[in-house]
């Protein structure tokens, strides 16, 4: 069976503003000390599970140029432009349909690998193998999987999954049955989830072959499997506007609640790599090295008496000094400054909303 790499990459990252824009969110960026934009490392973990021909990336159409400028040789005809914002559900619809109308064979003989453009991952080749483990159960079994990572802490802002039996043991990866999906827990939940051990949190990536997908999506959401040969026979027909009318017409909805949490067999292989998910500034105090005061520095800066902040100086022209400060965001780029306390790096999308308002041409 053939393996297709599928990278969702149409977050806005709104919560790296000033740095991350429209038309450069976050995984356009570099937010690990590996050096690489988030997405160039996702195409290189994608690459050593499918091989280097089968990635495929799904963005918004506005980031088509933006990815192919940042993505140097990577195949233009491999960058799906999804006509409208359907969450991830309808993204990986539209994946699914494509797949079909370049090759209306693909149910029989594809299965996929779809994964994240804007997490920290390391070592890639123990991603691969836990990849690869989640691929042969499905490729195997039938069904869905994903990857669950061990928790390290109660954290509240991720979901949870419940484990249940093993089922496979694949290159020293073990994978078992799925019990249930927990949304984000309460504080109290989430340290009785990490302390019974019967826990991984959710990492969002999925593991199917394309036939077990659209069966499954058969029965969780018809309307949404009904959707993909319409869209499919449009798209193979080069008929791009009522494959966009089709799409158009689907619902918003994430790929969890429209699937995973309603389908009959899922499993989760247990991730054998370190993984964060990068959701704002105070998570750079986990990808960067930081200095003997405890500060992550990026960039041309001067920092003085300051201690456990994050500094990240985008503009070569400007240096960015720091004195006597704690536990705080200050980042520098050619047309904007933010300044916040680490704890409440989460809410710079309201920097982003206001400006929406007031001044567009800034966000």
């Amino acid at each position: 069976m053939r393996r297709l790499g599928v990278i969702m990459a149409g977050g806005s990252g709104e919560r790296f503003w000033p740095l991350s824009r429209k038309s450069r969110p976050k995984q356009l960026l570099r937010l690990t000390a590996g050096g690489q934009t988030m997405l160039g490392e996702a195409v290189d973990r994608a690459r050593a599970v499918c091989g280097s021909e089968n990635v495929w990336i799904a963005a918004s159409p506005h980031l088509r140029a933006p990815i192919s400028a940042a993505l140097e040789g990577f195949p233009s005809h491999d960058i799906l432009a999804e006509p409208h914002k359907r969450n991830t559900a309808g993204c990986l619809v539209w994946v699914a349909a494509n797949l079909l109308a370049r090759e209306p064979d693909a149910r029989a003989n594809w299965s996929m690998a779809v994964v994240t453009a804007d997490h920290r991952i390391v070592p890639t080749e123990g991603f691969a193998r836990t990849a690869r483990a989640a691929l042969e159960t499905v490729e195997r079994e039938g069904g869905l999987a994903t990857i669950g990572i061990p928790p390290t802490r109660p954290e509240t802002g991720f979901g949870y999954i419940e484990v249940g039996p093993e089922v496979s043991e694949t290159e020293g990866i073990a994978v078992h049955a799925v019990e249930r999906f927990r949304e984000k827990p309460s504080l109290e939940d989430a340290r009785a989830y990490v302390e019974s051990g019967r826990f991984l949190w959710n990492s969002g990536m999925f593991f199917w072959t394309l036939d077990g997908f659209m069966t499954e999506l058969e029965t969780a959401d018809p309307n949404l499997a009904g959707a993909i040969p319409p869209i499919a026979e449009a798209l193979a027909g080069q008929d791009e506007i009522e494959a966009s009318r089709l799409f158009e017409a689907l619902p918003s909805i994430s790929i969890d609640y429209a699937l995973m949490e309603r389908a009959r067999r899922v499993f989760v292989a247990r991730a054998e790599f370190q993984w964060d998910d990068l959701g704002s500034w105070d998570a750079l105090d986990r990808s960067f090295p930081r200095d003997e005061s405890g500060n992550v520095a990026v960039g041309d800066t001067v920092l003085v008496d300051t201690r456990d902040c994050v500094v990240y100086s985008a503009n070569p022209q400007v240096v960015t000094a720091v004195v006597g400060m704690e536990d705080v965001v200050v980042v520098v780029t050619d047309d904007a400054v933010l300044v916040c306390p680490k704890s409440r790096s989460q809410e710079v999308r309201r920097v982003v909303e206001e400006l929406g308002v007031r001044d567009p041409s800034k966000v």
